[in-house]
């Protein structure tokens, strides 16, 4: 309402009630008041059309309305500090003088149920149920508090007091266990929907910050020894160092190079369009990560990620200690590679080094097994952009080393069965004297026990 605009005439405080046609005009001033309304040859003693349609307006006694002021600005040139008000009231209408209110600032915040929460971190809460909940013991995650409490905590506000440590790790490690969307992840912790996601963000972030160079890292060359010493025991196999394997993590269609993430196996199996990323990793004895590529299309083969990843600069630069990968039929053959025979018509010879270089193989795929079946974001699509998706996917493989190292079991034991088409790539063999050697040491397998005796 303007200055230009003046309103009707307004009753003595001694009217014993209120006018009805005067009272839907109060009401509905600010948005149906305009200077057309009256005619300037219409008395205003009467009526106007628009008073006479605001009259059917009128609402129950009991309405709020009843009781709320609506305020009229004085002329320009009004020089009392004070404003005048129209009090709307139950016994009538009255013009009174009130004083200017300043401004005050207000905070809303929705009130949100943490029942859950502090169910879970109660103390006396019994360690299975807690260890079903977050797929670690409450010793772990205290663990993870300590080491990442400086990390991720915020400081209080005068507006609100920060979310606690405890509560924010919780919240990470709940999304990667669960995979749940986070609109349930809100509910249960009591947060906001925007929240938990910055919370996931950033306690991914710490994880790969602070724990993955420790816990995630190629191991020294006494720990490979160790490795291959543990290897050979197992398989008759000596020097090796580690098993390698490739999984592939369902996503959501991107928006740019969808056609590159098509992943047609997966396709063809659902009977579903899929789109994928591909996670490589290398493992030793105990299942426990040791190098980790992370992120390339799901339209690539083992091979092509291979080749883009460390592990094959690592390879041909002879960094290994004259030491082998063992990796499956998706791989080629190389000097530091070892793979199965991916013929069909094998010898006695080729079928016992097959078996052999299979358990070890299989200890690369039970590692990644544990690793989908204790971290349930990786076995549906992921809501994390695909640019934050690397930092998503190490945090599993960081926590994933965390509870093998630590000896964490789960209940029930994970059950996760991998789908991954193992396709032989076109160069199978790239050298001709690892062929040469494995045939020795297939040779050595199944007559004398003692392989690989003298392939170095």
């Amino acid at each position: 309402m303007t200055a230009n605009h003046t309103p009707p005439p307004v009753p003595s405080a001694a009217s014993a009630s209120i006018d009805d046609d005067l009272f839907s005009y109060f009401c509905s001033f600010e948005d149906e008041f305009t200077p057309a309304s009256i005619p300037a040859s219409q008395p205003s003693s009467a009526p106007s059309p628009s008073m006479d349609q605001n009259a059917k307006k009128r609402p129950r006694v009991d309405d709020d309305l009843l009781n709320r002021y609506v305020a009229l600005k004085r002329s320009a040139s009004s020089s009392s500090p004070a404003h005048n008000a129209i009090e709307v009231g139950d016994v009538g209408v009255q013009e009174t003088n009130l004083p200017p209110q300043p401004h005050q600032r207000r905070l809303w915040v929705k009130d949100r149920s943490r029942d859950w929460w502090d169910h879970y971190n109660n103390p006396d809460l019994p360690e299975e149920e807690f260890r079903r909940a977050f797929r670690m013991s409450r010793a772990t995650f205290d663990f993870l508090c300590d080491e990442l409490g400086s990390a991720v905590a915020k400081e209080d506000t005068a507006l609100r007091a920060a979310i606690p440590v405890r509560q924010r790790i919780a919240v990470g490690v709940w999304r990667l266990a669960t995979g749940e969307p986070l609109r349930l992840v809100s509910r249960r912790f009591g947060l906001g929907i925007s929240t938990c996601h910055k919370l996931v963000l950033e306690v991914c972030t710490a994880i790969r910050d602070v724990l993955m160079p420790r816990s995630l890292l190629w191991p020294a060359p006494s720990d490979l020894a160790a490795a291959a010493a543990r290897f050979q025991s197992l398989s008759g196999i000596p020097n090796v160092a580690g098993a390698m394997y490739t999984t592939h993590i369902p996503i959501i269609a991107p928006k740019v190079g969808v056609a590159s993430y098509f992943n047609r196996c997966h396709t063809d199996r659902n009977q579903k369009t899929s789109y994928t990323v591909t996670l490589q990793g290398v493992v030793d004895p105990d299942g426990v990560f040791t190098d980790v590529c992370i992120g390339w299309p799901g339209s690539m083969t083992d091979d092509q990620v291979l080749q883009k990843s460390a592990l094959w600069q690592r390879g041909n630069n002879d960094q290994l200690n004259h030491q082998w990968i063992v990796g499956g039929v998706g791989y080629p053959l190389m000097d530091w590679l070892l793979v199965p025979y991916a013929q069909r018509n094998l010898t006695w010879a080729q079928h016992e080094f097959n078996e052999k270089i299979g358990g070890v193989h299989r200890v690369a795929k039970q590692a990644f097994a544990r690793l989908k079946g204790r971290w349930g974001c990786l076995q549906k699509r992921t809501e994390v952009k695909l640019s934050d998706l690397p930092v998503f996917l190490a945090a599993c493989c960081v926590l994933h080393n965390i509870c093998e190292m630590r000896k964490e079991k789960m209940d029930p034991e994970p059950e996760f069965e991998l789908l991954d088409n193992e396709t032989v790539p076109e160069n199978g063999l790239q050298s001709a004297s690892a062929m040469q050697t494995r045939d020795s040491i297939a040779h050595a397998l199944l007559h004398h026990g003692l392989a690989g005796t003298g392939f170095l």
